[in-house]
């Protein structure tokens, strides 16, 4: 089922999802498994399921040259997304990149996932790798997520890169695309990436879901700077609670997120991250209560492969 019809089909009750991170090479499924599992009782009509790039790696040779190595660290996405759905009886939701992806990769990724029963994608443009200052696409890919949800909408027409396929069957994805409450860290400014956001959502993406925030009155004001724009698809928070005294430093860095100052002054006070745990629970559970009695379709909670503070959150809100 499409995230559309499942928030058309809660009647406006707010529901719960999550999303995971694909073990790393060498572990099996049951690390997913086993992170999941306590969250089921909340009922998530979907869980969306990360996707990690390749990296580069340059080993040195005996002639003192380098060669260049590619590496990837979590593969499986789209295995992941059969195995929930089959065991789970959820819709999984798997996020496609720009980065990494050629035109035609991106086709083959979707012929895949079209052929597995997956009805979401989550059409995303992704980081620069670490050997990179800035994006860089792939010579044959897209460079902005708008492009890709256009590849996405034409397979929903039926329209394939061979345009000599006769009788092509389309494909009937329903899109979701990130939205940033504080901009996107590359942005020039919040009217800007308004901007973007709608060449998104003109494209054909069907849902948002933001990037993580900690003050509330940033979602709300992006949501009405939205309306405002005439952007009326259902824009789904996403929400993460702070585990780490370093996430103090490490989350406004990496996502050009601001923490509120009353937040951080509570995580300074605490002894220990088990007392900054509990901090973050406690923020969160306020954030998700505010959140749900001003209608939010979905809360969304980033987990990072780990459902102990998500589960505590849960069981006080749903």
């Amino acid at each position: 089922m499409k995230v559309t019809e499942h928030i058309e089909k809660a009647q406006g009750k707010t529901q719960f999802s999550f999303e995971i991170l694909p073990p790393l090479k060498g572990e099996t499924i049951q690390s997913i498994f086993d992170a999941i599992d306590p969250l089921m009782e909340f009922q998530p009509p979907f869980i969306d399921v990360t996707y990690h790039r390749e990296e580069y790696l340059y080993k040195e040779l005996e002639n003192g040259l380098l060669q260049k190595q590619v590496v990837r660290k979590r593969p499986g996405t789209v295995g992941i997304c059969a195995a929930i759905q089959n065991k789970y009886d959820v819709d999984a939701i798997p996020h496609i990149l720009c980065g990494g992806f050629t035109k035609e990769d991106t086709e083959n990724f979707l012929i895949d996932l079209g052929f597995l029963g997956i009805d979401n994608v989550m059409a995303l443009r992704g980081d620069a790798v670490k050997s990179e200052t800035y994006f860089s696409p792939e010579k044959e890919g897209h460079a902005y997520a708008s492009q890709l949800v256009g590849q996405i909408s034409n397979l929903n027409l039926g329209k394939y890169l061979d345009d000599a396929l006769e009788n092509s069957a389309p494909t009937d994805f329903c899109i979701g695309v990130a939205g940033y409450p504080e901009k996107h860290l590359e942005a020039p400014s919040m009217d800007s990436d308004i901007y973007f956001l709608k060449k998104k959502i003109a494209k054909g993406a069907a849902y948002i879901v933001t990037q993580m925030f900690f003050d509330n009155t940033k979602y709300f004001d992006f949501v009405e700077k939205c309306r405002k724009e005439g952007i009326t698809v259902p824009i789904i928070p996403g929400l993460k609670p702070l585990a780490t005294r370093k996430q103090l430093n490490l989350i406004p860095h990496r996502f050009n997120v601001d923490l509120p100052d009353d937040l951080i002054m509570e995580v300074l006070k605490c002894k220990d991250n088990e007392a900054v745990r509990d901090v973050g629970i406690e923020w969160c559970v306020e954030q998700s209560k505010e959140l749900i009695s001003k209608g939010v379709p979905v809360l969304h909670y980033y987990s990072m492969g780990k459902s102990e503070s998500i589960s505590a959150i849960a069981s006080r809100i749903f």
